[in-house]
């Protein structure tokens, strides 16, 4: 019989009964630690899941006009994309913008921007996810300065900024200065929002880019994982409470094709991280829970046949609710061919309601609980994970194991396998390796305009007609002397972008006091 594993190396036996079943589970119970069944007692009987659409493209105006439109179609969590530049530092008006200006999400060079992305919008009433870790303390400042002239009170503000830069290092890119002030960006940012924005998520630490370079489940769990144990001994490092921190630590995990797989991914994770918080010194359970965010696995999506990704989608959703995500992004069909079009945004969405209203799984907590296949494979996965996890802290922990290039080789290996398996028709890709047909239909394509970059311009240059150039140098000024003599940068940048100081300036601000990082 044909040998059967997922792409951590677990071999799936042809039937599990009791006797697979781990010693240790037997008295768990969702809401209890250590959270493998959930981190509420009645999961999705309660309060549904965060139905996010993740979106941003061309104009702070344009993207506006999206937004408006996911929340009349029902979404109940913003979610925004950058475009390039804005994630790496660079005002549109930069010659390294050319070309990427609204591109990749939506261009945010300044407050003014901010306030046109949210005209309408009560950031009082609404929960907002950003995706941007090296900029993530400008663009909270930014977001944070708009409530306050909506006149919100900071102390209910709800959201959470990705701002996890262990993982670009690894898997991603977008990083700007060295390791180490980063990390010190990301602890100011820590010890800021503990007293002013308490309700603030001040990291979502990401497991789904980890995938997306083309991680196993195993690796995504371990290295996730252990960023997230790099980021807690950092701030207790700083002096910081981990029984405060830690309630606002999130996770931001992908989800792909094998179902059962990647349900036991999300219930290892979560039982492993308390473990952790534990061991680290938590003692409120509060602290030791792991809530996650999910977004569907863009890299699973195809160019041939795209509207087999509908299908794709809704198993990658089911399988994100079944394993007991607190929000979730489902990507549009047409993804691997262009930004999502309005319809194929809608379909998403759909996706989310139709699983949330019409499928029964949200009727009680972790159905799959008990399986012998599921609790089996929840383990195994684990041990995995363990595995590497106890590398990683024999390295030196998380930076050490980046800077050593360990993270990258692992997942450059796991993504040769996966597309050699793809290439020897190994694994199966519907559409791509098999079952190919010769009249494909491809949607119509959304672009973004390229005269985008010089309307940002223009507003950039109207920008620094109007405002005090001495109150903005002067506040570019502390911002350097506060980055050279150790003291938290949110208060001053703030008031930096309140005075019409760019996110280009304030990053190049940076780059003079800790320089830029090349790998």
């Amino acid at each position: 019989m044909k040998k059967i594993e997922t792409d951590s190396r677990i071999e799936i036996k042809k039937v599990y009964t009791s006797a697979d079943l781990p010693k240790d589970t037997s008295g768990e119970l969702p809401g209890k630690f250590p959270f493998t069944r959930g981190i509420k007692e009645d999961m999705y009987r309660g309060k549904l899941w965060t139905m996010r659409q993740y979106s941003g493209f061309s104009t702070a105006e344009e993207s506006n006009k999206r937004y408006h439109y996911l929340i009349s179609q029902g979404v109940s969590g913003l979610s925004v994309a950058f475009d390039l530049p804005t994630q790496i530092g660079y005002d549109s008006d930069n010659a390294m913008a050319e070309g990427e200006v609204g591109k990749a999400g939506v261009a945010i060079d300044s407050i003014e921007d901010m306030e046109a992305l949210f005209k309408g919008i009560s950031l009082k009433d609404v929960s907002t996810s950003m995706t941007i870790n090296s900029t993530a303390f400008i663009l909270l400042a930014f977001y944070v300065a708009v409530a306050k002239k909506q006149g919100a009170d900071l102390k209910n503000l709800q959201g959470t900024i990705q701002n996890d830069i262990l993982k670009e290092y690894a898997a991603r890119g977008t990083y700007i200065y060295p390791p180490k002030p980063s990390m010190r960006i990301i602890t100011d940012i820590f010890e800021w929002c503990s007293k002013e924005l308490p309700k603030w998520n001040t990291i979502s630490i990401s497991g789904y880019h980890i995938r997306e370079a083309g991680s196993t489940a195993a690796q995504e769990i371990a290295f996730t994982l252990s960023n997230g144990k790099a980021y807690v001994k950092a701030a207790l490092e700083k002096g910081l409470d981990i029984n405060i921190f830690g309630k606002r630590l999130s996770f931001f995990f992908n989800s792909h094709n094998n179902l059962f797989q990647e349900v036991a991914k999300f219930r290892a994770a979560r039982k492993m991280w308390s473990k952790i918080m534990k061991d680290l010194g938590a003692t409120d359970e509060k602290a030791m829970m792991m809530r996650f965010h999910t977004q569907t696995g863009g890299s699973t999506l195809t160019a041939q046949q795209p509207l087999n990704n509908i299908s794709r989608v809704t198993l990658q959703t089911l399988a994100a609710v079944l394993g007991g995500t607190q929000s979730l992004h489902t990507n549009g069909y047409d993804e691997a061919l262009n930004l999502p079009t309005e319809e194929a945004a809608q379909i998403a969405l759909r996706t989310q309601q139709i699983v949330a209203f019409e499928s029964g799984v949200t009727d009680t907590a972790d159905p799959l609980a008990g399986s012998y296949f599921v609790e089996n494979l929840t383990s195994e996965l684990a041990e995995k994970a363990w595995e590497l996890i106890h590398t990683i802290d024999a390295i030196g922990g998380s930076v050490k194991a980046i800077e050593e290039g360990f993270m990258q080789n692992e997942i450059a290996e796991s993504a040769y396998n996966y597309q050699r398996n793809i290439e020897t028709k190994e694994k199966i890709i519907v559409g791509v390796n098999s079952f190919i047909s010769d009249n494909e239909i491809s949607p119509p394509p959304f672009k973004v305009d390229d005269n985008i970059r010089q309307v940002q311009i223009n507003k950039i240059m109207a920008l620094r007609e109007k405002r005090n150039e001495v109150k903005a140098d002067n506040c570019l000024q502390k911002i350097g002397e506060h980055a050279a003599n150790g003291q938290n940068l949110m208060p001053v940048v703030i008031n930096a972008v309140e005075n019409l100081c760019t996110l280009g300036e304030i990053s190049d601000q940076l780059r003079k006091v800790f320089g830029e990082y090349k790998q």
